[in-house]
This record gives structure tokens, C-alpha cells and sequence, in this order.
């Protein structure tokens, strides 16, 4: 609200009530009028409506409950619709190209749909915002969770739900063979070897075998040998790193992982770890509870968690934004639609969403004791941790994102398959990821 309007607004007020008690008027101001707070100061978006699109997720679950304190403070209301995650996406694609203005705010997978909102002109940039409210303190986001909600450098959404890559690991059999916990991918390939054997039915490592979702877990591969996927918008998987990170992971899963590891996706990884079958596993911290929930795992006691093996540049897993909010481009009224975001990642608010285990991205609230009561005390500093030294990406930042993550995928699955040029897979696979990143350019 505009300063001066609102003080000339007290004003008026003020003068109108002087004249009331000077002319013996007794009445009492109407109760529950809605414009004024607790306090007896004005609530700005009083009468407002905004319309919240979520996902089926936790942390809407997290937020539902926590809206009449918000509607208590501003006078707002939210409306609120879920949605299964494709459906989300389809739900918003439709709407957005008629040019609907709502939902006003809307959950968002940022390195999915992205950059395809933003260059559709679907997603109205909160640089403007973000900064305004020095008390919301913009600079306590990750650097990494913020850039995986910036395109061209605008910010086209504010992180609320975090993930890393991590290693998983048995401590039971490390313990049992002597074996300390890996610190780089050759000290990980070595144990990998040494703890398999398929004859008791015991798998040396487990990741997504499946030529779409394995990229996101090869991501940290590539990062931590100096490697990615393009670089200014050239493809870069032909690198010798790149070879290498191709060549380790292809390997781990054709020579040490279960049987139909081809197939797996993450439910599938998680569940044949969680029978015990299996030593290592590298996946997304944000899943460990498939693995250390009692009624889903044998092995629930025995699972360590520890930073991603580090390779030639170092340890260099993913640290992205897989959920975000932003605001519609079409919506009617953005200032309260800002205000909703404002509220839903203020630090009080992310405390509160954390605790029921949906990792923010705030980092004074991992700092915060409360914060991280949602979490095993072992994974805390491994979070932390890769929030510093990650990267912000896990697939290629591209509008084209299915057809980039098939072309790339594609390298890993013919490695599994016996394929021992390398190479020049990874040649054919980059001249493809090309194709797609100067086909995005003409959308």
C-alpha cells in the first residue's frame, strides 16, 4: 500500500473520530468489520481473495494448515486446489495459454517446467519483490536453491521445497568388511566391488537404471568429474570428464546392481535397497524415508548417510529447487499475491513446514535446532553441507526437457547394455542435445 495514501488514510480517520466524540457520539465501532488487525491497525489486503494452485505434496499439506494464521493476519483468503504432479503441469499449461489470471500463485517444479513458463511469458519475475522487505531477507535463500528458480537471470519463483544427491550406504556390512565410508567415486567403485555378491543375493550398488530419470542422478557424476550437460548453450557431453562420469556410472549399474536395474526407476531402487539387497545407493536425499521407515525397511536401523563421493573437481552433487511458488504474469493483483509467497517462505513460516520434514531453503532455519527436528541428526550436516558446494541443475536447463534428458540417458543405457565405445555414444548423444538446445531457440 502506498505510504502517504495510508497515513492520509489514519488521518481522515482520526479526524473523523474527534468529531464523533466531540458531537457525543456513543456508538462503538462495529466488531469483526475486517480492516483492522489485533493491534487496531489496517489490514492492507482486507477482502482480497487469492487463488493457490498446490501439488499433491507434503508441503501443501504443511501450508493448508497454516492458512487461517495468515488470513487471521492480513485479512485475505486463499483458495486452494491440489493436484496430482501431471496433472498440475497440464492443469497450468491449459490454463496459462488462454491467458487465464489465476491461479494467482502456483507450486511449480522449476527445473521442469521453468524455463518453458517463463519464456511463455506464464510467470511474472519477483525481482521486484524480493528485495523490497529488508526483514524477509532474501540473502538467507541457498545460492544454489535460487538458481534453480532463475531464468535469464530474473527470478521467476522462490524455492520452498529442497533437494540434494547423496550417498546411501549400509552400515552394517561396511562395518562387517572393514570398509570406511567413500570419500570419491574410486574409493565408491572399490567397496561397490568388494560387497557384491549376487550369490547371496547381495548387490554391490543400486541408482535409476531408466533412461529419463537416471540423468538427474548421473548429474552429481558429471558435476564432481568437472563435467555438465551444456555450457552457454553448447552441448558438453563429449568431454573426456563427461566419458568418465558416463563410463562410472554405466558401469556401477551393468556390473553391481540387481537384476532389471535397466528398468528401475526411484520407487524401484528404494524398494530392493529397503529389502536389504543391497550396499550402495546414490539418489535424492529428500526420499530417505523409504529406507529408514521401519514398515517399509528391513534395513531401516542400518542405513548411513554420507556427502556424494567426490571425483576430480571434488564432491559436486546436485543442489536444486524441485518445488517452487510464483506468480502468475496474467494475475489481477500481484502485490497480494506476493504477500502470500512472503508469508508462505517467510523464516517463520519455513520453520514451521520444516519440522514436518519438507526441507526449505532457508538457511538460518537448518541452522535453527527446531528446524531440523524433521530429520535424521546424521543427514543434517550432509544437507547443509551440499547446500554449499552443490550445483543448481540436475538435467539440462532446456524448454525441451524430455527430449534432452532421452538424448543423454541414452549413453548410460548402451554402456549397460554392453556398449564399450564410450565415446563415441556420448558423440551421437551430444550432437542430439544440440539439436534440442537450437531447436529451443526458435520456440
Amino acid at each position: 500500500m502506498n505510504v502517504h495514501w495510508k497515513r492520509g488514510l489514519y488521518v481522515s480517520l482520526s479526524l473523523a473520530l474527534a468529531a464523533a466524540v466531540a458531537g457525543g457520539c456513543g456508538k462503538k465501532p462495529q466488531e469483526g468489520a475486517g480492516n483492522t488487525n489485533q493491534a487496531g491497525g489496517e489490514k492492507p489486503f482486507a477482502g482480497k481473495t487469492v487463488s493457490l494452485v498446490t501439488a499433491n505434496h507434503p508441503w501443501g499439506d504443511a501450508i493448508k494448515a497454516l492458512l487461517p494464521e495468515f488470513e487471521a493476519q492480513t485479512g485475505m483468503k486463499v483458495k486452494v486446489e491440489s493436484f496430482f504432479e501431471d496433472q498440475l503441469t497440464q492443469k497450468l499449461t491449459v490454463q496459462f495459454t488462454s491467458g487465464s489470471a489465476t491461479p494467482d500463485v502456483f507450486m511449480y517444479r522449476p527445473l521442469q517446467e521453468g524455463k518453458l513458463f517463463y519464456k511463455n511469458g506464464w510467470v511474472h519475475p519477483l525481482d521486484e519483490f524480493s528485495n523490497k522487505d529488508a526483514a524477509y531477507d532474501f540473502a538467507d535463500f541457498s545460492k544454489s536453491a535460487i538458481g534453480s528458480t532463475t531464468v535469464d537471470q530474473k527470478l521467476a519463483g522462490i524455492p520452498i521445497i529442497t533437494e540434494q544427491e547423496i550417498l546411501y550406504y549400509r552400515k552394517d556390512l561396511l562395518e562387517k568388511a572393514g570398509i570406511a565410508v567413500p570419500k570419491t567415486l574410486d574409493e565408491l567403485a572399490a567397496a561397490v566391488k568388494k560387497l557384491h555378491d549376487p550369490k547371496i543375493e547381495q548387490y554391490g550398488f543400486v541408482a535409476r537404471g531408466q533412461r529419463s530419470p537416471l540423468i538427474t542422478q548421473l548429474s552429481s557424476f558429471l558435476y564432481s568429474e568437472g563435467a555438465d550437460f551444456m555450457q552457454d548453450d553448447k552441448a558438453t557431453i563429449n568431454t573426456p570428464e563427461a566419458v568418465k562420469a558416463f563410463t562410472t556410472y554405466g558401469t556401477l549399474l551393468r556390473d553391481y546392481g540387481p537384476p532389471g536395474v535397466l528398468n528401475m526407476s526411484w520407487p524401484q531402487a528404494f524398494g530392493i535397497y529397503a529389502q536389504g539387497k543391497v550396499a550402495f545407493m546414490t539418489d535424492a536425499n529428500s526420499l530417505y524415508k523409504n529406507v529408514t521407515d521401519k514398515e517399509k525397511s528391513t534395513v531401516a536401523d542400518k542405513v548411513g548417510f554420507a556427502m556424494f563421493p567426490g571425483g576430480k573437481a571434488g564432491s559436486k552433487p546436485y543442489s536444486i529447487t524441485s518445488w517452487a511458488l510464483a506468480v502468475n504474469a496474467k494475475a489481477a493483483n500481484k502485490d497480494a499475491a506476493w504477500e502470500f509467497i512472503k508469508w508462505a517462505t517467510s523464516k517463520e513460516i519455513v520453520l514451521k513446514t520444516q519440522k514436518q520434514g519438507n526441507p526449505g531453503a532457508r538457511m538460518s532455519v537448518w541452522d535453527n535446532p527446531d528446524g531440523v527436528t524433521g530429520f535424521p541428526a546424521e543427514l543434517v550436516p550432509i544437507i547443509k553441507e551440499s547446500s554449499k558446494v552443490g550445483v543448481d541443475h540436475d538435467r539440462p536447463v532446456v524448454i525441451s526437457v524430455g527430449e534432452a534428458r532421452d538424448a543423454v540417458g541414452e549413453v548410460v543405457q548402451k554402456i549397460m547394455n554392453g556398449d564399450t565405445n564410450v565415446q563415441a555414444a556420448a558423440e551421437s548423444a551430444n550432437k542430439a542435445l544440440q539439436a534440442i538446445i537450437d531447436k529451443d531457440k526458435t520456440k
